[in-house]
């Protein structure tokens, strides 16, 4: 009988407060996030993390002291191990989440799936637009690691996935179940809200940009009316760099200056985490407030949907079939020309 490790990314979170400092040094510590050489990049990455620190530690006990993005993975990888299990008795399917800047992290995992001594492996980010900050970043991370552990399996990555039906549809119902609960004597706009990244990073090419906008255009077209209104926007700026824009903080304002109300989406996120809880759902919340916007309604993320998890484990089977290699969920390149740092050469 085959085995199959599924390696599932994702950021990770501080799981106490007194993880916070570290957390955010491992962060700012990464070449895809700072790219200044060492030891100038150990130093900037002290420094922003002790700044830094204080106030994330009061974002943090927002919401209980910790992430509840790790036990968030777990659940999807419980429910994507029920789902491969369920479809093929000839192969076993284990889910192992890895955190890229808090535990569990790839050395201690890459050693647990070497003595579970798999058959394949299958790489599969929880970020369904392929970013070299996210997804790229996780998997040099894992490969140095596998390599420390001497884990030499066939290995399929899965890039990206920005349409996959699955999410698509999983987003889609929960903004159909919004839009259910909206007042009508007032316009609704729905804000496809997602994580920033500085705008030279996607000027070099990276395909975030262009993959969240295919996710949001996907999602409107699953929900099937072209009257609504939609933007995408961008949220979590730090620093003095320019960002991709428009910025959630901005559309929000906007939106008061219209009385248009908002249903705010976001869409590169799967589990619920500091930047859902607290940014959207409470400084946002405020900012529209104080900005006049005359409602304000959050989609929760897909978490463990059975629609986003059935979507995932179609992934892994195509994947599987696919064998060893870099595939995007389609199996070739989907990024346009423009995005050189797509990881699919083509």
């Amino acid at each position: 009988m085959a085995k199959t490790a599924i390696i599932l990314f994702n950021l990770g979170g501080p799981d106490r407060l007194e993880s916070v400092q570290p957390f955010l040094f491992n962060l700012f510590n990464d070449p895809a996030i700072i790219g200044a050489p060492q030891p100038i990049r150990w130093l900037i990455a002290k420094l922003i993390s002790k700044r830094r620190a204080p106030v994330a530690q009061e974002i943090y006990r927002e919401i209980g002291g910790g992430s509840p993005l790790l036990p968030n993975t777990i659940a999807q990888a419980a429910a994507l191990e029920n789902v491969l299990n369920a479809k093929n008795s000839d192969n076993v399917v284990k889910c192992f989440p890895v955190m890229r800047y808090w535990h569990p992290m790839a050395d201690a995992v890459a050693s647990e799936v070497r003595s579970w001594d798999p058959d394949r492996i299958v790489l599969l980010p929880l970020y369904p637009q392929f970013s070299t900050t996210t997804s790229g970043s996780s998997f040099k991370d894992w490969e140095r690691a596998a390599r420390g552990a001497k884990l030499s399996v066939p290995t399929t990555k899965v890039c990206c996935y920005p349409e996959n039906t699955g999410f698509v549809s999983a987003v889609a119902e929960r903004i159909k179940a919004a839009l259910a609960e909206t007042a009508k004597d007032v316009p609704w706009r729905i804000l496809f809200s997602a994580h920033g990244l500085p705008k030279k990073i996607v000027d070099r090419g990276d395909p975030y940009k262009w993959a969240i906008e295919r996710t949001a255009a996907a999602v409107m077209t699953q929900i099937g009316d072209p009257s609504l209104d939609w933007r995408v926007c961008y949220q979590s700026r730090v620093g003095p760099l320019e960002w991709i824009k428009p910025y959630t903080e901005e559309e929000i304002r906007q939106a008061g200056n219209e009385g248009t109300a908002l249903i705010v989406v976001p869409i590169a996120f799967v589990s619920e985490h500091s930047e859902t809880l607290v940014e959207l759902d409470i400084e946002y919340r405020e900012l529209a407030e104080e900005s006049g916007v005359p409602g304000y309604l959050r989609v929760g993320t897909v978490s463990d949907d059975s629609s986003f998890i059935e979507g995932l484990g179609e992934i892994v089977l195509q994947a599987i079939a696919r064998g060893p290699g870099l595939v995007s969920e389609t199996g070739t390149r989907i990024c346009p020309v423009s995005c050189g740092q797509c990881p699919i050469s083509g």
